[in-house]
């Protein structure tokens, strides 16, 4: 054994032997405080520590999902720029590094929590997979389109619709692309009721294992189409209060939740979210009113609200104002309470630069401990910590 054998032997001795001495309950009390992605080295130090690290995550310090903001250039050729990840486990913003930049070919959008994507007269590139490391390519949808409604639904549909141009025959027709066959096929074209308003632009989505969900945000008129059957049903009107002048919807824990702005956009009264259930949703549950503090902050400079936008997955739900996206409410939501925490959060990815240079895309994942370390040991992407973040 040579010198720098034995001096690698006795480090590991070391660290070992170390590692003996913290255990039990004193162990799990400090990797409590220790943020998620410095846990991923930690838990390769030793069995015991190991064990430790995924007791502490299942028992006292759980993790919750990423809130991910995307940033590309608003020029041609939409040149890439690092995220930044929010962590409320840990309370820190990251900065996530991708080795080598995304290539971009048009606008990156965003859908449901996970589903990014970027459509092109010649291509059709997305991921899903929550730290977005894997991208899909396939050849673009039969009918060409500028602003479609594309939703993941289950694992297996990617669902494009509406969102055609003025030369198409059918502005509203629909496609699936299959993720097993990865063929696309043309469905059952959207209600004719949203024949103004098919474009993301005027509806908003939502989407389960089962699922899409089309909410038209001035009216409230919705729709939901089942990929197997292939058929649309509807059209529901979900506001059960007529002092709701704009609302989207999203998805918590499978559920159907919808957000409501009352009032009018020069005098909002207040904002309150709801939570749909039954066949043909005759079971609504008013389950929070964003308190009044936060409506002010989603405001921002303005003393208007024109519209909001959601992002959740399972019980975390962040609402935000697209002309104002500095600012970002964040509630917690549990299925028998309804809302039971509030807050609002500083948007790390966003300065006087990029509010004028950049436009910022949102997901929202599960980021677990197998991805972090997955991410590190394939190079792909690296992480650093932005600052520690202020939930007030």
């Amino acid at each position: 054994m040579n010198n720098e054998q034995k001096m690698r032997s006795g480090n590991e001795a070391e660290v070992l032997s170390e590692s003996d001495i913290i255990q039990g309950d004193v162990l799990e009390s400090i990797l409590f405080h220790v943020p998620l992605i410095h846990l991923v080295p930690v838990s390769h130090v030793s069995k015991s520590w190991n064990r430790a690290v995924f007791s502490s995550l299942r028992h006292s310090n759980k993790p919750k999902p990423w809130l991910i903001v995307h940033c590309q250039s608003s020029r041609p050729p939409h040149a890439t720029a690092d995220a930044f990840a929010y962590d409320p486990r840990s309370n820190l913003w990251l900065r996530i590094n991708p080795n080598p930049p995304l290539e971009y070919v048009s606008d990156l959008r965003s859908s449901g929590s996970t589903l990014l994507y970027m459509l092109s007269i010649s291509k059709f590139s997305f991921s899903f997979d929550p730290l977005h490391m894997t991208w899909h390519q396939t050849d673009p949808p039969l009918v060409w389109r500028t602003d479609p409604v594309v939703a993941l639904v289950g694992r297996r549909h990617i669902v494009v619709a509406g969102g055609a141009c003025d030369f198409e025959d059918d502005p509203l027709s629909v496609e699936i692309y299959d993720l097993e066959t990865r063929k696309w096929e043309i469905c059952e074209p959207l209600p004719a009721i949203f024949k103004h308003s098919a474009a993301s632009t005027w509806l908003s989505v939502a989407s389960n294992t089962k699922k899409l969900y089309a909410m038209d945000q001035a009216s409230g008129i919705t729709c939901c189409f089942d990929p197997i059957a292939r058929i649309w049903s509807g059209p529901f009107d979900l506001r059960h209060d007529p002092n709701i002048y704009f609302s989207v919807i999203g998805n918590s824990r499978d559920n159907l939740i919808m957000v409501g702005l009352l009032g009018n956009s020069e005098h909002v009264e207040g904002i309150k979210i709801w939570e749909l259930k039954g066949k043909l949703f005759e079971f609504s549950k008013e389950i929070g009113v964003v308190p009044t503090e936060l409506v002010d902050k989603l405001k921002g400079e303005h003393a208007c609200l024109n519209s909001i936008k959601i992002i959740s997955t399972h019980d975390v739900l962040y609402l935000y104002n697209p002309e104002e996206p500095g600012e970002l409410v964040v509630c917690e939501i549990d299925g028998r309470q309804g809302v039971f925490r509030w807050g609002s959060l500083k948007n790390a990815a966003v300065n006087d630069r990029r509010r004028l240079a950049e436009r910022l895309v949102l997901t929202c994942a599960d980021v677990g401990l197998g991805d972090l370390g997955n991410a590190m040991m394939s190079g792909k992407q690296s992480f650093s910590i932005v600052n520690d973040a202020i939930m007030r």
